[in-house]
């Protein structure tokens, strides 16, 4: 990872830093973060560094230990359902309404994403990518600002998992069909048919990540 410019050593710029790490899985769940080498890496002072941990902490994606120390949290399966469960009722939402509101342009883009999702199925990121661009266009249509906050602040908390909600080819397939008959409910304005097949989806992914994180887990133990 090449050095954080100098010019580019504010509070926000190493918070942006460190939360890409920890989401990236970069910074390993569980590892402990050092300050002094730390701020050595990122070549900041310990100043902005402590102010980026504590906005990280209140976010719950570093969590402070009762000794001091500040670790990134482990992977949890109960967190895992709790997310996902959220997201499935923000998403659901968010379809029903796209369906009142998504005019040609919206769908002309929607199934544009559809066809790069299509073209980049085999590749895990890109995939992903292309699925995360098709929900968030989606919550753009519905507009609804609650919702989209929502979805927002639950969606950054879910990028640790991400990864594992699409490692397997199958499961890759079988998000492309749910994204294509979520657009398609949409497209033919059928509210009910669009929150079941996004809530379904977003419920898929969550058990998709439970199956892989136990089984990560299980390999480990």
């Amino acid at each position: 990872m090449p050095a954080i410019p100098a010019r580019n050593t504010g509070a926000h710029v190493v918070y942006a830093e460190l939360k890409r790490r920890i989401l990236s899985l970069d910074l390993k769940p569980g590892e402990r973060i050092y300050e002094p080498a730390m701020a050595t890496a990122l070549q900041v002072s310990r100043t902005p560094l402590r102010e980026a941990i504590r906005r990280l902490i209140s976010e719950n994606l570093l969590e402070q230990q009762p000794t001091g120390g500040v670790v990134v949290p482990v992977l949890d399966e109960a967190e895992i359902s709790e997310l996902y469960e959220v997201r499935a009722a923000v998403e659901s939402l968010m379809a029903r309404n796209a369906c009142l509101k998504a005019t040609p342009a919206d769908l002309d883009e929607l199934h544009g994403i559809l066809a790069r999702n299509a073209a980049l199925v085999e590749f895990a990121d890109d995939a992903m990518r292309q699925g995360m661009a098709l929900h968030a266009r989606i919550a753009v249509i519905a507009g609804n600002s609650w919702a989209g906050r929502f979805h927002d602040q639950v969606s950054s908390q879910m990028e640790r998992y991400r990864h594992y909600t699409n490692s397997t080819q199958r499961r890759r397939d079988q998000a492309l069909a749910q994204h294509r008959a979520l657009v398609e409910a949409i497209a033919t304005g059928d509210p009910e048919q669009a929150a079941k097949m996004a809530f379904d989806h977003v419920m898929g992914a969550r058990d998709a990540a439970v199956r892989a994180l136990s089984g990560k887990n299980g390999a480990g133990s």
